[in-house]
């Protein structure tokens, strides 16, 4: 078999899996171009390091070309903690260049490993011999794969069906820490193919969840309300409507940028002050509801203090409404229609208390 075809053989799943990839990136519309480019990047990187890898194991294997071989390891050992730190790097909002520093130092001591043996080195039989600071690559992989997912988590809604996936991603990074120690070098042969899955599943429930989220303010949507309402009705044991005062004072006299901003405040507020079992959905333009699942009125009340308090800390003001019905004694819809009159009695003393125009808000 030649050099080329065992490669194919080995790798075939991998090259699959990159080009299924790249072919959803293609024809996504939800993501942005500099995301995009990244994910790009980062196939780039998987495929290069596939191609390495597979060279080191075959000059392993022949015996020949000591100092290509030591190379290739330094590569490969560099390669493990930037693919990781790129990954934090793209999938991070707000991102910065600088997270990748440390990675790229890892890289500098592999190779200057090479002469020294600081990192690793290789026998007269070619056997790899862990130097000093052997096992700083996997340390570094460990630091990285542990803020990769703090970020994540971070980022997200705190829904079981988004922490799901993330610990699926971490269990792929993680096993990276544990195998190459059970399975010895042999693990690097699957490294890339292991990543890859990881990514790829990730990357689709990120689309998955990309469309049940509000493209402003990343709250879950009116879509994602439907679905919830109708899935796990009977858990639902209150419902608080939210609605924003002055949106179109704002919109009409900043401009919508500005209102925009002034929704995703507010949003920052309800999402902080929300548990796991309290999802916040933005249903139209300043509207909000909380589906309260297997909520005490206790915990209810807290949640809508929490609310408050927070949205004090802004420059905004919303009015809130709720009905809590314990043991499914009322439907959702009598619910709702109860948590929203309270909302509009609530939005009608704000303007009472400060008089205005009401038509202009």
């Amino acid at each position: 078999m030649n050099v080329f075809l065992e490669y194919l053989v080995q790798n075939w799943g991998l090259i699959l899996i990159l080009i299924a990839f790249v072919i959803t990136l293609a024809v996504t519309v939800f993501l942005d171009k500099k995301t995009v480019r990244r994910m790009y990047i980062l196939i780039a990187l998987l495929f290069a390091l596939s191609i390495i890898v597979y060279t080191e194991f075959h000059l392993s294997e022949t015996g020949e070309y000591k100092d290509v071989r030591l190379v290739m390891m330094a590569i490969r050992y560099s390669a493990t903690p930037i693919v990781i730190a790129w990954v934090l790097f793209t999938l991070m909002k707000r991102a910065r260049w600088y997270m990748l520093l440390p990675s790229l130092a890892l890289a500098i001591l592999n190779f200057v490993s090479i002469p020294t043996g600081i990192v690793f080195s290789l026998s007269d039989s070619g056997e790899l011999i862990r130097g000093a600071l052997g096992y700083l690559p996997y340390i570094g992989v460990g630091v990285y794969a542990v803020v990769l997912i703090f970020v994540l988590i971070w980022q997200s809604n705190k829904q079981p069906a988004e922490i799901i996936p993330i610990a699926f991603l971490a269990l792929a990074f993680f096993s990276g820490l544990v195998l190459p120690f059970i399975m010895g070098k042999d693990y690097s042969k699957i490294f890339c193919t292991t990543i890859g899955v990881a990514l790829f599943v990730y990357y689709v429930f990120l689309i998955l969840q990309l469309t049940k989220k509000d493209a402003l303010t990343g709250l879950l949507n009116r879509q994602a309300y439907y679905a919830e309402i109708h899935r796990k009705s009977r858990d639902i044991s209150a419902i608080v409507s939210i609605d924003m005062n002055g949106l179109k004072a704002i919109n009409d006299t900043y401009g919508h940028l500005a209102g925009d901003n002034a929704l995703t405040a507010l949003a920052n507020c309800f999402q902080k002050a929300a548990t796991i079992k309290q999802p916040v959905y933005r249903i139209g333009g300043d509207e909000f509801i909380i589906l309260c699942r297997k909520t005490g009125e206790e915990e209810l009340i807290l949640l809508i203090e929490r609310i408050r308090k927070n949205v004090e800390e802004t420059r905004y003001s919303c009015s809130i409404g709720y009905c809590y019905a314990p043991n499914g004694i009322k439907n959702l819809e009598d619910m709702a229609k109860e948590s929203d009159e309270m909302m509009y009695a609530d939005k009608a003393k704000f303007y009472s208390d400060a008089p205005r125009d009401r038509r202009s808000h």
